[in-house]
């Protein structure tokens, strides 16, 4: 007879989960204990915030379900953090936590009791509001089939988390040799399969995109997920379509290819907004279309009533949600893009992008730059910072991006040279999300990668430094360090002070050297290009403080003329 903790873990093993990212404690301590007998690695931060950044990074970067486990009261407080963001970034991501209930005792007093019962605390209603879908399963059979359950639904259309909430007699007893009902084989339970576009809405919508002057591709999030990059290359192709991106869409396609046009919204570039608004046709692929992506619903920027949207998503619901569509591709979308490509071969409409594509796709990357980015200046302009990391970013390179002003300042200036090498925290936009990322990516993966980060958002999670040197791994840690939230401070009304943006001049570089990494601080654009190349080379991690001018406003980019003819943000 076999334990249910037992058999869960067989289950992980089974379904090729690499790592478990969590905390020990309650009742999860049983899969702890049982890790070690298996090939699935336990990676444990400083805290439950850094362990679900760290488990919904590795959804997002392999679309593969990132595991999460801990204590059900941490789990639904530090934990939500990796959870809102795996929910609004589609990542996938299985919770495993339990109710912390103490037996026969649970009803007196509770300590630390998360069921929901009277004096305790609800975790499934807190879990209810975040993930997708979860289960309170309470025997070992129902146990079993919740999490193969949880592993099916976790990739299932949108992805996203979902969540098990463990029932402390049910994962200490023996799991029954003959279950009623029986719990099938894990891997053929989770099995998911794609859906398709019909072969009709197809046809309406390659015509549409043919028949069209200046179509453009929106390349989203959901490029990502169904990792679709040859797909989105070869339907731009095919039309002679620029392709601009959302936040979360930034590095779909190359920003150094010939039809990249940057990203849109209004934080975005302004040259990437004007081919969006000249378009008469628009090809939205996995993009929900979210207020800060269409300039605050700008009226001149998106116009169902004089541009034909063609909008492909995996949920019907997000099609046509926000602006009215004229032609809905409900599926993968690989599968909706292949089908688009395809169809315009058939029908002989473009060999390959045009001259107009290809000139206003040049037009619009000139914003990528800015007379800042040459400054030589001390303390050194955000624009040139970035332009030092792209010079130490290649194809394979992973960016990770903070919340704040750092994330805005990399969507503008830093070009990906390939793609699935940039994500930022633009789900729910939570500071502290980079660091864990970056040391995520770096065990995950064989790859160089950067995290960046304002000084208020690393000094957040900058525990997991220390993560990376015990995983041994080596990630660079840039920190724009202007000793302020620098947004919040520059979003102030009016002139003076306001309450809580300013911070200590923390020294980051002997933080580093504590939790036995290397720290180099950068006051100039050289010392700054140095400590770059050096850090990228290192064995151990390194943290670079860049001294930034705290003066340079991210809202300038806001201030342009493309926002002030279109009507300007929503106040």
């Amino acid at each position: 007879m076999t334990e249910t903790s037992e058999a869960l873990v067989a289950h992980l093993e089974s379904l090729g989960v690499e790592y478990v990212f969590g905390y020990p404690g309650g009742r999860v301590i049983e899969l702890f204990d049982a890790l070690p007998e298996t090939d699935v690695d336990v990676v444990r931060p400083r805290d439950e915030r850094e362990a679900s950044v760290m488990a919904e990074m590795y959804g997002r970067l392999t679309q593969r379900p990132g595991v999460l486990a801990g204590q059900g009261p941490w789990i639904g407080s530090l934990g939500a953090i990796g959870q809102m963001e795996a929910r609004l970034s589609s990542s996938p991501m299985v919770v495993l936590t339990e109710a912390s209930e103490r037996g026969d005792y649970s009803t007196l007093a509770p300590y630390q009791q998360a069921r929901g019962d009277y004096g305790g605390l609800n975790l499934p209603k807190i879990l209810d509001g975040v993930t997708k879908e979860h289960w309170f399963p309470r025997s070992p059979t129902e146990t079993l089939r919740s999490v193969q359950l949880a592993f099916k639904h976790a990739t299932a259309g949108r992805p996203g988390p979902t969540a098990v909430i463990l029932d402390g007699t049910a994962i200490t007893e023996e799991v029954p040799e003959d279950p009623v009902p029986p719990v099938w084989d894990a891997d053929e339970q989770v099995r998911n399969w794609d859906a398709a576009p019909t072969d009709g809405d197809v046809t309406t919508a390659a015509r549409a995109l043919a028949d069209a002057d200046r179509p453009v591709i929106v390349s989203g999030n959901g490029v990502h997920a169904a990792q679709a990059y040859d797909e989105l290359r070869a339907a731009a192709a095919a039309y002679g379509a620029p392709v601009v991106t959302s936040y979360l869409g930034k590095s779909t396609i190359p920003e150094t290819h010939d039809l990249a046009a940057g990203v849109i919204g209004s934080f975005g570039h302004e040259g990437a907004n004007r081919v969006v608004s000249d378009a008469d046709a628009l090809l939205v692929v996995g993009c929900r279309l979210n207020p800060m992506d269409t300039n605050w619903q700008a009226p001149s920027f998106v116009r169902p009533d004089e541009q034909t949207i063609v909008h492909a998503d995996v949920d019907t619901r997000n099609a046509g949600w926000v602006y009215p569509a004229d032609v809905g591709l409900i599926g993968d979308a690989s599968e909706s893009l292949r089908a688009l490509a395809n169809a315009c071969g058939r029908e002989g409409v473009a060999a390959g992008g045009d001259d107009w594509a290809r000139e206003r796709a040049a037009t619009a990357r000139e914003s990528f730059s800015a007379p800042a980015c040459e400054s030589d200046a001390s303390p050194i302009k955000p624009q040139r910072a970035v332009k030092e990391i792209e010079a130490v970013v290649d194809e394979e390179t992973i960016v990770t991006a903070d919340s704040g002003n750092n994330r805005f300042w990399l969507l503008n200036y830093l070009r990906t040279p390939g793609v699935r090498t940039y994500f930022g925290s633009g789900g729910v936009g939570g500071m502290g999300w980079a660091t864990p990322a970056a040391v995520s990516a770096a065990i995950t993966t064989d790859r160089d990668v950067i995290g960046v980060a304002g000084d208020g958002g690393f000094a957040m999670t900058m525990t997991n430094v220390e993560v990376a040197v015990e995983q041994g791994v080596a990630p660079t840690f840039v920190v724009l360090n202007d000793t302020s939230l620098g947004m919040v401070r520059q979003m102030q009304a009016a002139e003076g002070d306001i309450a809580g943006v300013e911070f200590h001049d923390t020294d980051f570089v002997t933080v580093a050297a504590g939790f036995g990494a290397d720290g180099i601080r950068a006051t100039t654009p050289e010392e700054l290009a140095t400590a770059l190349r050096d850090a990228k080379a290192n064995d151990v991690p390194t943290v670079v403080d860049v001294r930034i001018d705290r003066e340079v406003e991210m809202a300038d980019r806001l201030r342009s003329s493309f926002y002030e003819e279109v009507g300007g943000l929503h106040e």
